[in-house]
């Protein structure tokens, strides 16, 4: 039973004290009423959603956590991220909030079943439904549920999501995307910089992808990485042949912000940015275009050309597999590659050194 004990304000008025007390399932609850029926009705109300609680095996959350949804701890998430949360995980988080069910409800109340529940329903919708799709929304919404009580007292319980994910893996609604191996054969390649210099020959501001798409080649990076170079973390050292740039931010799941990273470009970059240099002096990047710009170009000009089922990230494939035929060891290759782990280069383990196939690539002429 709650206990009512009048008292004294300082104000020289008369309030009414109501305690709640259930040892071993909570810390004491207490509010002050001007009157003593006040304090009885929150009390009775009180307990009675209290011992519901603890009926069901419930830990007992005040009612001011009970309050808040999904959403709301989303909402803080994003806002008191300090490391730089990245454009994709913002857009994911702020679907969540603004689509889905799920984020209206109490963060108390959601459980296991409730984050499968969303799992399948992101599996039904068009153009998500896929076990990689649903992975990467799981994996971006635990970043909330292992955070949200710790550090704002929001009840979410981490230990379900981990259930919801585990369970989600074993029947296959959630699971790792597969491994592209696509690799543009040379004649691709060829008809891709064919029309990427004949579309760009009348007009002297359209992005030179004949350049961009020849030096993601040969110096494996991602399109992102290519458009945030400078001049000042471009380092030529002709003299022992081992230019490398400083690739800021570089793409990697655990740190989204400040992993920059010194890689080696290996031949021929230096003579590609050396060529475009005497073309582009007024900015502080050597490629300074937006690239999304440069996602959609390589993506349109790929449909025009009837190239089927080839992305602009699998140049990094590209450029990957040529440092492997031409006899590099995983070390050398990870230099350039910039990865971390040496494991993640062991997929190309099967590839046979047979020599650069660009080496007589007519288009390095009209590039250099």
């Amino acid at each position: 039973m709650a206990t009512i004990v009048e008292r004294k304000r300082k104000n020289g008025s008369t309030g009414y004290l109501a305690q709640i007390t259930r040892r071993g399932y909570m810390k004491p609850e207490s509010r002050t009423f001007d009157t003593a029926k006040a304090a009885k009705r929150w009390a009775d109300k009180r307990e009675d959603e209290i011992d519901q609680d603890i009926a069901a095996g419930l830990k007992v959350q005040k009612r001011t956590s009970k309050r808040r949804t999904l959403g709301d701890a989303i909402d803080r998430y994003i806002k008191e991220d300090r490391r730089g949360m990245g454009a994709t995980k913002t857009q994911v988080l702020r679907t969540i909030r603004d689509e889905y069910d799920i984020a209206k409800m109490p963060c108390d109340q959601i459980r296991s079943n409730d984050i499968s529940k969303f799992a399948n329903e992101l599996w039904q919708r068009p153009r998500v439904n896929s076990a990689a799709t649903v992975n990467n929304y799981l994996q971006h919404l635990s970043g909330v549920f292992s955070v949200a009580n710790a550090l704002w007292g929001f009840a979410l319980d981490e230990i379900e999501m981990k259930r919801a994910m585990k369970a989600l893996g074993q029947v296959g609604t959630r699971g790792k995307a597969k491994e592209r191996d696509r690799r543009p054969t040379l004649a691709e390649v060829d008809k891709l910089m064919a029309h990427f210099r004949n579309s760009g020959a009348h007009d002297p501001r359209a992005v030179p992808m004949d350049i961009i798409t020849a030096f993601a080649i040969f110096s494996t990076r991602r399109q992102g990485e290519i458009c945030r170079i400078k001049w000042a973390d471009y380092e030529p050292d002709e003299g022992l042949n081992e230019t490398r740039v400083l690739v800021r931010d570089m793409k990697h799941p655990g740190d989204k912000e400040g992993n920059d990273t010194w890689c080696t470009l290996p031949d021929p970059c230096r003579d590609i940015i050396d060529a475009w240099s005497r073309r582009n002096h007024d900015s502080d990047r050597i490629f300074p275009f937006h690239s999304d710009t440069v996602s959609r170009r390589f993506t349109d000009a790929c449909k025009f050309l009837g190239i089927e089922d080839l992305h602009f990230h699998d140049l990094r494939h590209e450029g990957t597999s040529r440092l492997f035929e031409m006899d590099w060891n995983i070390p050398r290759v990870a230099n350039a590659t910039g990865h971390r782990s040496w494991n993640s280069l062991k997929r190309y383990e099967h590839i046979r050194a047979k020599g650069d196939i660009y080496e007589d690539w007519s288009w390095l002429v009209k590039l250099t």
